[in-house]
């Protein structure tokens, strides 16, 4: 089934998912704002759909340059039916590892690079009463794995703030999702790891371990970046997508087993839990180990 050309503004659009999911939008019709730290590395995009791919410069920590960007989709397209919030980046080091300068870069690139760049394309779908926003998270903003503090705790807000944003714009015909994988073949796992320092000893039982296991798996992870885009494609035209999509195999499975253990622990609390109520009776003992 055939879909109307949609204008698409993608974050992140020069590698990793960003490039598989502007390539693929591209392959199907649509018009592509390719927002990219180099669009240089678009060039052949370019070439190839010289009337429907814009390549424009954007960091999205840059809130003044996030509001450049989408002045120049709007007036090359007049409107932006599929806004995708894929900018994004992890370090893996232990929490007391990372500096504060570090930490922080990767909640502004990681969630407030998708609210800032939110709020600068929200009023023209709103003015429409139509777009999709597409926020991709990960299943790490379902579940914690030592090392990646920033980048999880960033995720996990990214998932809060796709939930209230959905519900706020609903009645206004905006669908939100944020869209959740596991792993995949992307550059992303050697990025994480990057340059950083030798763990600490003290976490290398925790840290370390996982660091090792990540790397192993570089090369070899579940999802092809490439399917991945193509359920984006499909679900930017879905009449009722879902607010959370949790894409690969491994991604149900780690968050699955988290799952398992969250009910089991609300279970076993579950008679602390309803002590708070006001009553006579004493607090009750709390489980044992």
């Amino acid at each position: 089934m055939s879909h109307p050309s949609q204008v698409w503004f993608i974050t992140g659009s020069a590698s990793g998912l960003g490039r598989d999911i502007t390539e693929a939008a591209l392959a199907a019709g649509h018009k592509v704002v390719a927002a990219a730290r180099t669009p240089a590395q678009l060039s052949d995009l370019v070439q190839r759909y010289p009337d429907r791919v814009l390549p424009v410069p954007l960091d999205v920590t840059d809130r003044p340059a996030i509001g450049r960007a989408v002045e120049q989709a709007i007036a090359a397209h007049g409107q932006i039916d599929v806004l995708v919030n894929n900018a994004g980046y992890g370090q893996m080091l232990p929490f007391e590892q990372m500096s504060e300068a570090d930490y922080r870069a990767q909640i502004d690139t990681n969630f407030y690079g998708v609210v800032d760049v939110t709020r600068a394309v929200l009023p023209f779908m709103r003015a429409r009463r139509s777009g999709h926003i597409i926020n991709v998270s990960s299943v790490g903003g379902r579940i914690g794995m030592s090392g990646l503090s920033a980048y999880q705790a960033a995720k996990w807000a990214v998932g809060g703030f796709t939930e209230v944003l959905a519900m706020e714009t609903a009645p206004l015909g905006i669908k939100v999702t944020a869209l959740e994988p596991g792993g995949m073949r992307t550059n992303w796992a050697q990025r994480a790891r990057g340059n950083a320092p030798d763990v600490m000893p003290d976490y290398e039982e925790s840290v370390g371990k996982l660091m090792k296991m990540i790397s192993g798996m570089a090369g070899t992870e579940h999802s092809d970046p490439a399917r991945v885009a193509q359920v984006v494609l499909k679900l930017a035209v879905h009449p009722a997508p879902p607010m959370h999509l949790m894409l690969g195999e491994d991604a149900l499975h780690y968050f699955g087993l988290i799952d398992q253990q969250r009910i089991a622990a609300a279970e076993r609390w579950k008679h602390v839990t309803t002590s708070t109520g006001y009553s006579d009776l004493p607090i009750p003992e709390l489980p044992a180990e």
